[in-house]
């Protein structure tokens, strides 16, 4: 009897979790964006968060083998292109335990035009933690965390939202 309720308490979480996933709606955070320094797939430099200081970001962990992530990056590429002079950057953190090199490979296909930079766990944990893939994080110009976005999200919902809160 007690494995039957825990089988449907596990399974209610999941269901709820799946669906705020999916759903493209952001989780409301507030919190500084944590510093980092980490190395850019194509040139190998480390990159520090600080030259990101002042503009609006739209920081997203991924991975290559991630379809969602692969889905997302025509819509990243575009709100880099459109925003980019407004003060504002997408910043990709790749999770790939496998290196640079496969990062690399796929930056050069799909001629991404943002800040792609190799990220292990403790930046995931910065973040708050990171439990799936993509997840994104909008951040406004004053380096403040306001929205958390877990899973895929639709292009006009990113767009909307940063449009918000640019200066």
């Amino acid at each position: 009897m007690k494995q039957l309720k825990y089988t449907r308490y596990v399974g209610l979480v999941f269901a709820v979790l799946l669906l705020v996933a999916v759903s493209g709606h952001p989780v409301i955070a507030a919190s500084k964006m944590p510093s980092f320094v980490l190395p850019d797939v194509i040139t190998g430099d480390d990159v520090d968060s600080k030259q990101f200081f002042g503009k609006t970001l739209l920081v997203t962990f991924f991975a290559t083998w991630c379809p969602p992530c692969i889905q997302e990056i025509p819509t990243l590429i575009k709100l880099q292109t459109d925003y980019e002079g407004k003060g504002f950057s997408v910043v990709a953190l790749s999770v790939d335990e496998s290196g640079p090199r496969i990062v690399r490979k796929l930056v050069e296909k799909r001629s991404i035009n943002y800040p792609v930079l190799m990220a292990g766990g403790s930046t995931a944990r910065d973040f708050g933690g990171v439990v799936g893939i993509p997840t994104s994080f909008l951040i406004n110009s004053k380096g403040t965390v306001v929205k958390k976005y877990p899973g895929y999200v639709p292009h006009v919902v990113l767009e909307n939202d940063i449009k918000k809160i640019m200066n």
